[in-house]
């Protein structure tokens, strides 16, 4: 006896030894399944091959703030200090993301923040979060920072973006 590999019901093959299905209906059902699958595949080919390196970017992005949200979680708020797990906590750019692309990607640049209460409402209480920066990384890597911010031109290529996502997605693991 052998098993439907579409209803999942026990019978015994009556045309070949290799029939996979139990009934006609259930030949066409498993025939449906089997050309979902594939044009799932295909699909999923033809949307990777019309990303743009923005599209990739974004990616990349999305896989940088959630690192910085992990390795910020029992972190007060870089800006209000408010103690972790009181707040929704997000990644709070000190340079905003939009203008400075050539350090949005940049871990000195990103850290835990209040989501609604300082990210969202006060625009990330900047006048807070400079000397809580200072604190945190030191006046020299802020300067440097400050250096990059203004000179430090970035153009990531699609294979530097995959890489880079990768790599937060690794160090996210090894949190």
């Amino acid at each position: 006896m052998r098993k439907c590999k579409n209803c999942k019901d026990k019978f015994e093959p009556k045309y070949n030894s290799v029939q996979e299905v139990c009934s006609y209906e259930c030949a066409i059902e498993l025939n449906q399944k089997r050309k979902d699958k594939e044009w799932k595949k295909e699909k999923k080919v033809r949307k990777e091959a019309l990303k743009t390196r923005e599209d990739y970017f974004q990616e990349t992005l999305k896989a940088f703030n959630a690192y910085i949200r992990a390795r910020d979680k029992n972190e007060p708020c870089i800006s209000c200090d408010k103690p972790a797990g009181t707040f929704k906590l997000t990644s709070g750019h000190f340079y905003p993301q939009g203008t400075y692309r050539n350090i949005a990607l940049d871990e000195r640049n990103a850290h835990g923040q209040c989501w609604y209460n300082c990210n969202k409402n006060q625009h990330g209480n900047l006048h807070e979060y400079r000397p809580r920066l200072i604190n945190k990384i030191g006046l020299k890597e802020v300067e440097l920072l400050d250096k990059d911010a203004q000179q430090k031109v970035t153009k990531y290529t699609i294979p530097e973006l995959k890489e880079l996502k990768e790599l937060y997605k690794k160090k996210i693991k090894e949190l």
